[in-house]
Formats: C-alpha cells, sequence, structure tokens
C-alpha cells in the first residue's frame, strides 16, 4: 500500500518549522480523540427451496451444461466506511490539520441457503444437502470477526490519535482519498478471501459423496428428471 502523497504532505509541514508550533500543538492535543472504530453487521439468512437444481446449476455455474448443483449458499460482502473528524486551521490561516474520525462497518447481504425443490425437506438427502450449505453459511458467518481484526490492526494504527496536516482546503479531501485509494480496495480484498474458504468446502471428494448419499437417491431423482424432460 502507498502512502507517499500523505508521506510527502507531512514530510513538508515537518520542515516548516525546526520547533513544534502552537497550532502542532493544538493538533496533536485534540487529537488523542482521532481514530477508528470497527463493527460487525449480522443481516441474517433464509432457506430457500423453489429453485430447481437446473435454476442452481445456472446461478452458480452460467453457461455450463454439464453437472448439477443441489444447493447453493449466496450473498455478497459489503463494506461501509463513514469518515468525519474535526478541523483546525492555523493562526495565519495557511494550514490546518484534521483529526480523523472513522467508523467501518463490514456485512453481508441477506444470505440465502437454497437446498433444490426436488428434495422433499426432511428427507434423507435434502438433510444432507443442508448440511453441506450449513457449512458454507457458517463460514461465512465465522469469516467477518477475522476479518475485523484484520482490519482494525491495520487501519486503526494508522490513525489512532494522529492529526493529518494538509494546506488550508485540502486536508478532509486528502483523507478522502486516502480511504478511497488505499483503504477501501484493502478492506474489499480482505472480505473476499473468504471465497478461498468456500472452494475448499465445495472440493471434489464432497461432491462426490453427496452424489452417493442416501442409498443413491440423488443419482435416481436427477435421472429421472433428466428423463422425464428428454
Amino acid at each position: 500500500m502507498r502512502w507517499a502523497a500523505l508521506g510527502l504532505m507531512l514530510l513538508a509541514w515537518s520542515g516548516l518549522a525546526s520547533a513544534r508550533t502552537s497550532f502542532e500543538a493544538s493538533c496533536e492535543d485534540a487529537a488523542r480523540d482521532a481514530g477508528a472504530t470497527f463493527s460487525t453487521r449480522e443481516s441474517g439468512w433464509r432457506v430457500d427451496n423453489t429453485a430447481s437444481y437446473r435454476d442452481l446449476t445456472r446461478m452458480k455455474r452460467p453457461g455450463v451444461r454439464n453437472g448439477y448443483v443441489l444447493g447453493l449458499t449466496r450473498t455478497e460482502s459489503r463494506v461501509a466506511i463513514q469518515v468525519d473528524g474535526t478541523l483546525l486551521t492555523s493562526p495565519d490561516g495557511a494550514a490546518e490539520c484534521v483529526l480523523p474520525r472513522i467508523a467501518v462497518t463490514l456485512y453481508y447481504q441477506p444470505i440465502v441457503v437454497y437446498v433444490s425443490r426436488e428434495f422433499e425437506p426432511d428427507s434423507c438427502t435434502y438433510d444432507e444437502i443442508l448440511a453441506h450449505e450449513m457449512r458454507h453459511l457458517k463460514s461465512y458467518l465465522d469469516y467477518l470477526p477475522k476479518v475485523e481484526e484484520r482490519v482494525r490492526a491495520r487501519l486503526g494504527g494508522r490513525f489512532a490519535g494522529k492529526p493529518l496536516y494538509a494546506r488550508a482546503g485540502e486536508s478532509r479531501a486528502l483523507l478522502q482519498r486516502e480511504i478511497d485509494r488505499n483503504w477501501m480496495p484493502y478492506i474489499k480484498a480482505e472480505m473476499g478471501r473468504v471465497e478461498k474458504l468456500q472452494a475448499a468446502i465445495d472440493s471434489p471428494t464432497e461432491y462426490a459423496r453427496l452424489s452417493k448419499v442416501c442409498q443413491g437417491e440423488v443419482q435416481s431423482l436427477i435421472g429421472s428428471t433428466r428423463r422425464s424432460r428428454s
């Protein structure tokens, strides 16, 4: 991650005076309240039994004709960052500092757990598919606190108790630019890592196991639905 713009700005400010000015002292004292807060939010989840296995296959593998998907867990990750802060101006009006207060919220869109409508609820195969999808659900929910911890360590240390200096009229824009160009992409990338965990759950071994559960009920049902459409 690059902090060149802000780094040069801070160096330039430091070079304006060999000793700390009263303005700098005011900024640094007031910056004790500067920093970032972090939270995760649950948006809930539900089970949907209305889609066919063909629908689920298209949802997960658009354009792929071979194979089938019996269950699917879908959501989208979201990052909300609110940027605020107190602004102080130097006595001569040439410079300013902003004391950042940043609030980061991590959450998912409501999670939908699909089980193919070809399988009756509480049947052997339905329960097996649902149990598999519950692993996906748990993986999503367990991952959020881990992302929060990593982001807290990086972003929290960046802004805690630190004023950001700039020429008059520029500090808020520089702060927002740093959030948009550096921190938002970083947090989104961290959130996206959960998809690797999801892919590991859908291993070839697990797919093979599910295709044979309940005395071959999956193969029998899928085969009968295919024959009925031929």
